[in-house]
């Protein structure tokens, strides 16, 4: 039989025990979250290659992007049914919109309609409930969350179109320099394929947005489809007018047998001249715009340095004036 005595040393070592236990546990669960190479491991792996942190850091940044991405293509299709379009007409629109911004997948505009429907939605709720606890339920406040609804349901389309005319510009400020290589490229003997492929990859690094629509174009045209709907997809898909008329100007010269170069030619100083020429009626127009800075903040502090010290002079020598009258 086992002693009191022996029962009693049994139950101070349960402590003891369970500690060991517990220290043993969590000891396994740190060596189960490491799974690797240890920090000090890992910090001199980075300071013997520099570029690893950076591209650890970089793929992390994907990965969370991607799974982000991945929770809007789940969740847009049901935020976005409510705003679907109604028929192809307005369905084209939208993604006619959407890829002049550069927003090109196939879930783009679940996406985009998502937003549109989760921003009317914060706005009620968020910004309706936030407003009506500070000012209470009127008028005022009813209108104010109406008005914050709709700045929220609005939003993505400010977006979109802030987007679309950053791309439009950037486009437009590369296509001469993209017509005269296109041009040497053409009197050198290559094909109008050809010469496309190598200026979108000649022009990658300078020009990123229009080698990006001519790469794309260039894939379009390897898949079989026919160039002049290739290049009038690229006038609209861009939404850019001066690239638009480049792209009947192609049509028309390989339907007819014209030369290609020449046209290229023509249409890269027709662009030209009108760059030249919006760059002199922005010139023009800083001298009206200069008006209101002026008026508004360079004129006041002129006029007080200038007025000041003899309004000063003449409010001293009338103030006895007025006080003795």
């Amino acid at each position: 039989m086992i002693s009191a005595e022996s029962l009693i040393n049994l139950e101070s070592l349960v402590p003891l025990a369970l500690f060991i236990a517990f220290a043993a546990l969590a000891w396994w669960g740190l060596d189960f979250m490491a799974a690797g190479k240890t920090r000090a491991v890992e910090r001199l792996d980075e300071l013997k290659n520099p570029g690893k942190r950076r591209k650890a850091a970089a793929e992390s940044v994907l990965k969370q992007t991607d799974t982000f991405t991945k929770m809007l293509e789940r969740a847009s299709p049901s935020l976005a049914k409510p705003l679907q379009p109604k028929n192809e007409l307005e369905l084209g629109k939208l993604r006619t919109k959407l890829a002049v911004a550069g927003f090109r997948s196939e879930s783009a505009g679940s996406i985009f309609l998502g937003f549109k429907f989760a921003g009317l939605v914060a706005g009620l709720l968020l910004g309706g409930g936030t407003i009506t606890s500070l000012r209470g339920i009127n008028q005022s406040s009813l209108i104010w969350s109406a008005g914050l609804a709709g700045l929220l349901f609005y939003l993505p389309d400010l977006v979109v179109k802030y987007l679309g005319s950053r791309r439009k510009q950037a486009i437009f400020l590369a296509l001469p320099d993209a017509l005269d290589l296109m041009v040497v490229c053409v009197e050198a003997g290559l094909g109008l394929d050809q010469a496309m492929r190598k200026v979108a990859l000649e022009m990658k690094k300078s020009y990123r947005v229009l080698a990006d629509e001519f790469s794309i174009s260039n894939f379009q045209l390897q898949m079989g489809r026919q160039r002049a709907e290739v290049l009038h997809e690229l006038g609209v898909r861009t939404g850019v007018s001066d690239l638009r008329s480049l792209s009947a100007v192609l049509i028309q010269a390989d339907r007819f047998g014209s030369s290609i170069a020449q046209a290229l030619r023509t249409q890269s100083d027709s662009m030209r001249v009108r760059r030249s020429q919006l760059a002199e009626e922005k010139a023009a127009k800083t001298a009206v715009k200069l008006i209101f800075p002026l008026v508004l903040f360079i004129f006041p502090g002129i006029f007080v340095v200038l007025v000041g010290p003899a309004a000063i002079t003449m409010i001293r020598q009338m103030f006895p004036m007025l006080g003795g009258g």
